[in-house]
C-alpha cells in the first residue's frame, strides 16, 4: 500500500470511529467504487463523507476545499443520499482528536438542516462553512440523521 493511501486509510478510520459512538454504530470505510464514488464511508443512511488528509488537507486553502466540496457532493448524488460532509485532518490533529477535525458543508446545506425559512442569495449558496467534526454530528443528529445518544453520552 502507498504511503498517501496508508494516510488516507488512517483517516477514514479515524473518522469511523469517531462516528460509531456519535449516532452511526454502523459506519465503515467503504471500498473504492470507480467511476460512481459514493464518499468514503458507508453504514450513515442519508450522508455521504468524504475524507481528505495528509499535508494537502492540513493546509487546504478556500478554493481547494470548494473543489473538494464539489466531488463530495457528486458522492453525495451518487449515493443518492442528503447531504454531503466533507472531512478534513487538522495540522497537530491526531486520530484520536478527530471531532476536532473540520468538518465542510456548503452553506444551503447548513442552512437546510437549520431550518431556513427562506432561500439563500445566490452567492451564498455554494459558500463553504467550516465546523468541529464533533458539531456536524450533533448538527446531523438534531436534523434527524443518525441515532440519538443516551442523555449521560450527549453531554460527554
Amino acid at each position: 500500500m502507498s504511503r498517501s493511501k496508508a494516510i488516507g486509510t488512517a483517516a477514514e478510520s479515524a473518522v469511523v470511529r469517531f462516528l460509531r459512538p456519535h449516532g452511526w454504530p454502523y459506519a465503515e470505510r467503504l471500498a473504492l467504487s470507480g467511476a460512481a464514488d459514493r464518499g468514503d464511508i458507508t453504514g450513515t443512511p442519508g450522508v455521504v463523507w468524504e475524507v481528505k488528509s495528509g499535508r494537502s488537507a492540513e493546509t487546504a486553502g478556500d478554493s481547494l476545499i470548494r473543489d473538494w466540496l464539489e466531488e463530495t457532493e457528486t458522492e453525495r448524488r451518487n449515493a443518492g443520499a442528503d447531504v454531503a460532509v466533507l472531512v478534513t485532518k487538522r495540522a497537530g490533529f491526531s486520530a484520536d482528536r478527530a471531532a476536532s477535525w473540520w468538518a465542510h458543508m456548503d452553506a444551503a446545506t447548513l442552512a437546510a438542516l437549520l431550518g431556513a425559512r427562506r432561500p439563500l442569495p445566490d452567492i451564498t449558496v455554494t459558500a463553504p462553512v467550516r465546523m468541529h467534526l464533533s458539531a456536524a454530528a450533533a448538527l446531523l443528529r438534531a436534523a434527524g440523521y443518525g441515532e440519538p445518544l443516551h442523555a449521560r453520552e450527549e453531554a460527554a
